[in-house]
């Protein structure tokens, strides 16, 4: 059989099976135990066990797990909500300052979790009802809070990268530190292109919240300065210790989980209930994202050992495609697929089909695989299945989805404007992780 038919038909055979609404591992299952026996038959599944057994062995995985426990006590201790109140004191007397908030608040958040559907949730249902009750905008507010809520997988931490970084055999400090810039160059976007929006109409921001706020005393600033610095010891321990060479990105999510244990303590928010749902909570997504990555891991060893990822780099070399063309069609194909199935599956199909490609065009990998993350963060904004519309929809139930929809193709544009950005001016993604 041709190396063509066995990849289009895998695929489109695993494309299908997501949209049936699966669970995304059992699609990988379906199609890797085909393949095993139509491929390799009855001694293949020795393989299938190998592959398991070496995708969940990994210690970068470690990571995993410790990123999402840390998110988790800072979430469901509550002492997100001193964090909220100390940021909208520093905020000060700005014209639409809930978007400055909003943006502020999504900065740091992606600093402390890397969940984007966390953060849209949360926000949805915090700061959206205050927007709103303010006189806000519904749709410019909803817009802001989803594409804040989107710079969590690009700022570390990031489970996302973790995983991209193992698959694609990259440096998973590298490509960590890789989003630092990227995502503050985003919120930066984010926060010009809405408070120009309210500057040419003022009615966006309410009647006159920003000059009408109370303004907060400098006691009241500095008090709030020293209540979100166990909060910025977190992101130092998380981020600092990567980029300073001090500890993997292991270590720091181990000890960026005793700094949020430590600031639960310390803010009173401590107890064993909150801890054993943390922990519940972190070891559910974990099991879950460790039995689909290994059970993504066989496809791609099934797609090498029929020879259709060498003779699909053969060919890709052979049509005389520029870089920069091979590139836009290779962003292309995840940008759309993203607006209909999830990322992490979306990315556990094109990381073994894409990787021998990057060598051949000469990509710098930390620079290529950080593109390919915001790509696959904005399809999670991106109609009409974008995951974290849903989860902000689920958290502000009285928006209209037509709305929703609406108010997220201005931040996908400005996205979209980002990466081209950074793909014209690599040192944007490759700068810091130089530095390790």
């Amino acid at each position: 059989m041709e190396w063509w038919v066995i990849l289009t038909a895998g695929l489109c055979l695993l494309l299908a099976t997501f949209m049936t609404g699966a669970p995304i591992f059992v699609a990988f299952l379906i199609i890797n135990i085909t393949g095993v026996v139509i491929v390799l038959g009855q001694p293949g599944f020795g393989m299938v066990a190998n592959s398991i057994f070496e995708t969940t062995n990994i210690a970068d995985l470690s990571a995993i797990p410790l990123f999402i426990l840390m998110g988790e006590v800072l979430f469901r201790s509550g002492t997100i909500d001193v964090l909220f109140d100390s940021v909208d004191k520093l905020v000060g007397r700005v014209r639409g300052r809930q978007y400055v908030l909003c943006f502020a608040l999504s900065t740091i958040f992606g600093a402390l979790s890397g969940a984007a559907m966390g953060v849209a949730a949360m926000m949805g249902r915090t700061l959206y009802p205050s927007m709103i009750s303010r006189g806000y905008d519904s749709k410019l507010s909803t817009g802001a809070i989803l594409a804040g809520a989107s710079l969590a997988p690009i700022i570390p931490p990031s489970v996302l990268v973790i995983i991209i970084g193992t698959l694609a055999n990259v440096s998973i400090a590298g490509l960590l530190i890789a989003g630092i810039l990227p995502g503050l160059m985003l919120s930066a976007m984010f926060l010009v292109y809405t408070l120009g929006r309210v500057r040419m109409n003022p009615a966006l921001s309410g009647e006159g919240d920003g000059e009408n706020a109370p303004s907060a005393t400098l006691g009241e600033k500095i008090m709030a300065v020293v209540r979100v610095s166990p909060f910025a010891i977190i992101i130092f321990c998380v981020m600092g210790f990567i980029l300073l060479g001090i500890a993997t990105p292991s270590e720091s999510a181990a000890t960026g989980v005793l700094g949020a244990l430590a600031t639960a303590a310390y803010y009173r928010r401590l107890n064993w209930h909150m801890v054993s749902e943390s922990l519940g909570s972190a070891a559910f997504i974990t099991s879950m994202i460790l039995v689909i990555m290994a059970s993504s891991k066989m496809f791609s060893q099934l797609l090498a050992f029929t020879g259709s990822t060498g003779q699909l780099t053969q060919l890709v070399t052979t049509l005389g495609f520029s870089p920069y063309v091979m590139l836009f069609i290779m962003m292309l194909i995840p940008f759309i697929m993203c607006m209909f199935i999830d990322q992490i599956a979306l990315m556990l199909v094109v990381i073994p089909i894409y990787q021998p490609l990057l060598t051949t065009f000469g990509f710098d990998q930390i620079w290529f695989w950080l593109l390919m993350l915001l790509n696959v963060t904005v399809g999670g904004i991106t109609p009409p299945f974008g995951y974290t519309i849903f989860a902000f929809k689920g958290a502000a139930q009285d928006v209209p989805l037509g709305d929703i929809f609406a108010a997220t193709w201005p931040f996908v544009g400005l996205f979209l404007i980002g990466m081209v950005i950074i793909a014209a001016f690599p040192p944007l993604a490759t700068w810091l992780p130089a530095m390790l």
